[in-house]
């Protein structure tokens, strides 16, 4: 993946979750808006870890609630990268 934004997390999100990503927003709860569970969270995390190159540690996803939160999360640890 290029560049971390939203319109390329929210593809990803919306693919693993079977839907249209114009339905996310950044104020998206993985949690409570898309019904995510403890299997899905962890296939979520491995497909943006495959699409991005970055490492989500388990002490991370604890605090990634949103969209927003998990972009966020990856722009700043992108930069990092660099």
């Amino acid at each position: 993946m290029n560049g971390i934004d939203f319109e390329s997390v929210a593809a990803i999100v919306a693919e693993q979750f079977d839907m249209d990503p114009e339905e996310l927003n950044e104020d998206t709860d993985i949690l409570d808006d898309l019904g995510c569970d403890s299997m899905g969270a962890v296939e979520l995390i491995v497909a943006i870890e495959s699409a991005t190159d970055i490492r989500i540690p388990d002490e991370a996803v604890d605090s990634i609630r949103t969209i927003g939160d998990l972009v966020s999360y990856l722009a700043e640890h992108a930069e990092a990268d660099e």
